[in-house]
């Protein structure tokens, strides 16, 4: 007899959720991961002491409302703060707001504000259509198998029920760029660039890249699947892998952490357990994965139990990220030029103009640091005091473009980059250098040390066409079952992608229940 029906490799969220899922239906889960605390990327951290952070994802913006519902992670003490607005800074201090459908500030026209209202509902046609897909497992378009047909009949009259032109518009734009996109539809750069910023953020792609409308759809997929928008995790991102944690153990899983898994193990042709840094193995009759894909093949079942095709993909799959993190704490509230104190709660990006964000891609490409960078900023202990000794705060940003090697290695660029960071935030908020505490600067490399993803790419893996849907994260390895037998993949790097959303892990969950491969 197996020691479990079911062991997942990460404690993440979609390891967790996978978990949880399986043991609600009765099967016997573990949950096993290298670090000390659950929740992968969304995780807390202190930076100095009684400064505590969202140590890499620092919103919630795609998390499916079907998920708190199906484990109750309210009860499990999961708590989020009041939507946020995205304030998009302008160089003079009149800011440009985006609360719903509505539009503030920065000299923004009529025309703009109209076309603003009708490209939102656009989208959210869009959303709600991808919602078939993204809910369930990505349908492949050759097997004769009757739940993917469904899913394409459905899609089909999800497609026709549209309309004509949304319709038209939908396979036109599909796979251009988020750049002629905005062009398209509006005037204002600053209203422009901050749309585009959903488009490439956690990518390597620049506004004017093929594929950034799917990632834009990708994001905007918040809207269907979390009601109440862009929030903050109260407590820290933390405390939701400390809420499925406990979900996931009062479904009756098992969680174990700080233990990581060294090898998937795999005899004759199926995969049959796992073994541990502690040197013990434990078997199973299925190992999910919830790790990045070429962490899964590459470095825990190994290119040897791979065929020649198989492991020529895995080596070909793109992870590269251009995506760091900049974590302060402060002594006192940041003065942002033209913000009070409330609107310093809300996620307030710098991204001036498209042109702008290309720029700052540019230098990237040739794995240079350029002089300016894109900002999506957080300060977190402003609407949770928790996080900061009174009176002092914690600011968290996302910044774009880092490249992963730069010539010459991290440590001989990381200081001068973190001080021209600090000098393009102090044009927006004077001051700002001198309330530091304490800093860091989270490179690719350091997110991929510190969360065991590939590249540094939160995503899994790159979100383009041939690397989502149906083919991710690449052919031979779809439907959230791969090529060797016993083997699934539940992380971001199964359909729908990455993001706090928790979609791969309750697809993979259900998937491999239908199956019966756990009877």
């Amino acid at each position: 007899m197996t020691d479990y029906d079911a062991i997942i490799i990460g404690a993440g969220h979609n390891g967790l959720i996978c978990g949880a899922y399986l043991a609600k239906a009765g099967k016997r889960v573990l949950v096993v991961d290298g670090r000390e605390q659950p929740g992968g990327c969304a995780s807390t951290r202190e930076l100095a002491p009684g400064f505590r952070l969202s140590d890499c994802a620092q919103w919630l913006q795609q998390f499916d409302d079907t998920i708190v519902r199906d484990l109750d992670l309210k009860s499990a003490g999961l708590k989020l703060g009041a939507g946020k607005r995205t304030i998009a800074l302008q160089a003079g201090g009149d800011h440009l707001t985006l609360d719903g459908d509505l539009l503030r500030g920065a000299g923004i026209g009529t025309k703009d504000q109209v076309n603003f209202q009708s490209f939102r509902q656009q989208i959210d046609v869009f959303s709600k259509l991808m919602l078939k897909l993204y809910r369930n497992r990505a349908p492949k378009l050759v097997d004769a198998d009757w739940s993917d047909r469904m899913t394409l009949m459905k899609l089909g009259l999800g497609l026709k029920l549209m309309g004509k032109e949304n319709m038209q518009d939908l396979m036109r734009i599909a796979l251009i760029n988020i750049y002629d996109v905005m062009n398209e539809n509006f005037d204002h750069e600053g209203l422009k660039a901050a749309l585009a910023l959903d488009a490439i953020t956690g990518t390597n792609m620049g506004p004017r890249s093929p594929n950034t409308v799917y990632t834009y759809l990708h994001r905007a997929m918040g809207g269907p699947l979390q009601a109440g928008g862009v929030a903050q995790v109260m407590g820290g991102m933390g405390a939701l892998g400390e809420a499925l944690q406990a979900a996931a153990e009062r479904c009756g899983a098992k969680v174990q952490l700080g233990c990581a898994v060294e090898k998937i193990v795999k005899e004759g042709d199926r995969v049959t357990g796992v073994s541990l840094a502690d040197g013990s193995a434990l078997t199973a009759k299925v190992v999910i994965s919830s790790a990045d894909p070429t962490t899964t093949f590459r470095d825990l079942l190994g290119y040897e139990h791979l065929e020649t095709g198989m492991a020529r993909r895995v080596a070909q799959y793109r992870t590269r990220s251009g995506t760091a993190k900049l974590h302060l704490a402060l002594s006192g509230l940041p003065a942002f030029t033209g913000l009070d104190a409330k609107a310093l709660s809300q996620r307030l990006v710098i991204a001036p103009t498209m042109d702008a964000i290309e720029s700052a891609f540019n230098p990237m490409k040739y794995a240079e640091c350029g002089p300016s960078q894109v900002f999506d900023i957080s300060i977190p202990s402003v609407e949770d005091s928790s996080l900061a000794p009174e009176g002092q705060h914690v600011l968290t940003a996302l910044v774009h473009y880092l490249p992963y090697a730069p010539d010459g290695g991290w440590e001989a660029h990381r200081q001068a980059t973190l001080d021209n960071l600090m000098r393009q935030l102090e044009a927006y908020a004077p001051g700002l250098g001198g309330q530091v505490v304490a800093s860091e600067l989270l490179v690719p490399p350091d997110l991929e040390a510190a969360y065991g993803m590939a590249g540094g790419n939160w995503h899994h893996g790159e979100l383009s066409i041939d690397q989502a849907l149906m083919m991710r994260p690449f052919p031979g390895s779809t439907q959230y079952r791969t090529a060797v037998e016993g083997l699934y993949l539940c992380g971001a790097g199964a359909h729908p992608g990455g993001s706090l959303m928790g979609l791969p892990g309750r697809n993979a969950a259900q998937e491999i229940s239908k199956q019966g491969v756990l009877a």
